[in-house]
């Protein structure tokens, strides 16, 4: 089921990139129309898969990171379409099929646990996946930023520099995505304290439960990342990081994001198995 999006993906990926090299119209349009039809069908197998285990499906890692490049695919086409700007595309829907590969290649199993049976626990996994969609996209952006300083610091406009925003323009959709981020990340991180609490009160014997504490991995890193951005929306109002450090900072936080999303939910073992 997770083949036509990345198909799909992988069309919308060359689209624009022939778009960022030609800055046709109508190559433009073509490339915004297949990521549409994309993010559509990534919609429907995700909507199948909800009325398969009647929930969201992330309650393994494959499924998550499903869940994630199709909440990261809505929140960049929703800037893209709002702004008529697509040069981001070419870094950012290349991510979206990498990632997509995996559950792809590698579905996994839906797994169906008593733990899972309560609201709060899919607002925290759902805000937590949504922040690190807007972080993703805040990391493309600063990344994106430090590109274009680069070639204006060189005084030879060349390439990129006609193709990509302005630094403002990148500044100020880098802030919005770091405050979005942070707002549903801290959303998780609450939600998620105080399903912990309810969850220990109705399961007492469940091994990962008793575990969950802020010496798991996927837990301090969360919170760890909860902390960087934190720091970035603290320095660019008090401090006035913005421009440059807010970029680094933001590539710094999805860096972290990635960490936890992909190496610790594959290679280390933690109570947090979902």
């Amino acid at each position: 089921m997770n083949l036509l999006p990345l198909v799909l993906y992988a069309a919308a990926g060359i689209a624009h990139a022939v778009h960022f090299a030609r800055r046709q119209p109508q190559v433009g349009r073509a490339a915004t129309t297949l990521l549409i039809l994309a993010a559509l069908s990534h919609t429907f197998v995700i909507g199948m898969q909800t009325m398969e285990v009647r929930h969201v499906p992330f309650a393994n890692p494959s499924n998550a990171v499903s869940t994630f490049v199709w909440l990261f695919a809505l929140s960049y086409l929703y800037v893209e379409i709002t702004t008529d700007e697509r040069a981001m595309g070419v870094f950012i829907v290349p991510m979206l099929v990498g990632l997509q590969l995996i559950p792809a290649l590698s579905p996994g199993v839906e797994r169906i646990d008593p733990v899972f049976d309560s609201p709060a626990f899919w607002v925290h996994v759902s805000s937590l996946l949504f922040a690190y969609a807007s972080f993703g996209l805040a990391g493309v952006l600063g990344l994106t930023y430090v590109v274009q300083f680069k070639e204006i610091k060189k005084k030879h406009l060349g390439y990129f520099y006609t193709r990509l925003p302005s630094l403002q323009t990148l500044d100020v959709m880098n802030a919005r995505a770091v405050a979005i981020g942070w707002l549903f990340l801290t959303l998780g991180v609450v939600v998620g304290a105080i399903w912990t609490a309810q969850a220990r009160a109705a399961l007492p014997d469940d091994p990962n439960l008793r575990a969950m504490a802020l010496n798991d991995p996927k837990i301090f890193v969360a919170v760890l990342t909860w902390a960087v951005y934190s720091f970035a929306l603290f320095a660019r109002r008090t401090m006035g990081w913005s421009g440059r450090r807010a970029a680094w900072l933001s590539a710094v936080g999805f860096a972290i994001v990635l960490l936890n999303f992909l190496p610790i939910n594959y290679f280390v073992t933690t109570s947090h198995t979902f």
